[in-house]
């Protein structure tokens, strides 16, 4: 399985994928062998103390070590904010990100992992966030990419994503703005910085609310340059 995430738009169990997709009989460890989780947003790994320790998988997941470094940071600001200060419903506690990340495999960027006799990973920058990847998985003479959340735009931190050539017969990809036409990177950045200036130089303040972890030091880079 790759990636164990949740979905922001409810406060409930509603969050979580349909794991009962994967086991009608709840028999997790016989239908599922292994997890790869790409990065550590929500979206990503918000239901994985969840499936672990509440559904009971017990089998590995495999991730990079930023990554394993960082997602219980972000699991536990969940819990803090969203289920102590909110009142949302507990679905797992601290203990259970504990225990979860017992189970995690750290890998390196485009380590060839055997994980066993039949499958191989493979990890691929992905831009996006530090420890972010695509996943090259291959099962004998079968290749697929599953992209995660991946960035073809360099930034100051991180720089755009980047894979080998690969003859593959799938690729799964994200695909969360493929809708959106946005302005070019310099255009965007040029206004941010006007904005900026203009209040600084008029003695203002200026707050700036980052939503996701990994975002706000590309801004830190880009006002240091300026």
């Amino acid at each position: 399985m790759f990636d164990c995430g949740m979905y922001m738009g409810y406060l409930d169990h509603r969050r979580y994928p349909d794991f009962s997709l994967i086991s009608k009989s709840n028999d997790f460890n016989n239908a599922l062998s292994y997890i790869i989780i790409t990065h550590f947003h929500m979206d990503h790994i918000g239901a994985l103390p969840y499936f672990t320790e509440v559904c009971g998988y017990d089998g590995p997941v495999y991730m990079m070590y930023p990554t394993k470094a960082l997602a219980p940071l972000m699991l536990e600001d969940y819990l803090r904010v969203m289920v102590d200060q909110r009142g949302e419903e507990e679905q797992f506690t601290s203990e259970n990100i504990v225990q979860c990340m017992k189970k995690v495999i750290a890998v390196d960027l485009k380590q060839t992992v055997q994980v066993d006799k039949d499958l191989q990973i493979r990890a691929y920058h992905a831009g996006h966030v530090l420890g972010a990847v695509m996943i090259c998985a291959k099962v004998e003479d079968v290749a697929i990419v599953y992209t995660g959340d991946y960035n073809m735009t360099p930034d100051r931190h991180l720089g755009a994503a980047q894979i080998d050539r690969l003859r593959l017969d799938l690729v799964i990809i994200e695909s969360t703005y493929a809708r959106t036409v946005r302005d070019s990177k310099y255009a965007r950045e040029r206004e941010f910085l006007k904005a900026i200036h203009k209040l600084v130089a008029s003695e203002g303040n200026v707050l700036i609310p980052t939503f996701a972890l990994g975002r706000a030091q590309e801004l830190y880079i880009l006002l240091d340059d300026y």
